[in-house]
């Protein structure tokens, strides 16, 4: 067997995961998600396709209605608004949004955290994180 590289393995663990979410989605009980996988590529089980087996299963349950869902957010946005809410409390201004966009304005020049990339994100969120503890001392 070939050896796979990081990127390869977690490629192939990824689709594994989907196609046990889209099996749960399309209501598949065992049997016929066996059925599925013996019919599209000759196989009893996941773990023995190979990756492009694993994207003809993935396109055969596409076909018979699964739909992939987006992930919801932006999850270092999400965390922004997590590490604001937990500060909130200690504020003098509550922990507003105003307040907080004002803060990501005067920290990266991006007007609402909604609009930061993951580098700008990364600082936002690193600044809090030090003011949370700067807070929390004072306490």
């Amino acid at each position: 067997m070939s050896t796979l590289t990081k990127e390869a393995v977690a490629g192939r663990s990824l689709l594994v995961r989907k196609l046990h979410v889209a099996r749960k989605e399309l209501k598949l009980e065992d049997a016929d998600y066996r059925a599925l996988l013996q019919r599209v590529v000759k196989k009893n089980s996941s773990s023995d396709c190979s990756i492009g087996q694993l994207h003809d299963v993935l396109a055969e349950m596409k076909r018979l209605g699964f739909r992939a869902k987006k992930p919801a957010g932006k999850p270092h946005v999400r965390k922004v608004y997590a590490l604001w809410g937990d500060m909130a409390p200690m504020l003098r201004t509550g922990g507003t949004r105003e307040a907080l966009r004002a803060y990501v304005q005067r920290m990266t020049g991006v007007s609402a955290p909604e609009f930061l990339d993951e580098p700008s994100a990364r600082k936002v969120i690193e600044g809090l994180k030090a003011w949370q503890k700067r807070l929390e001392g004072a306490a």
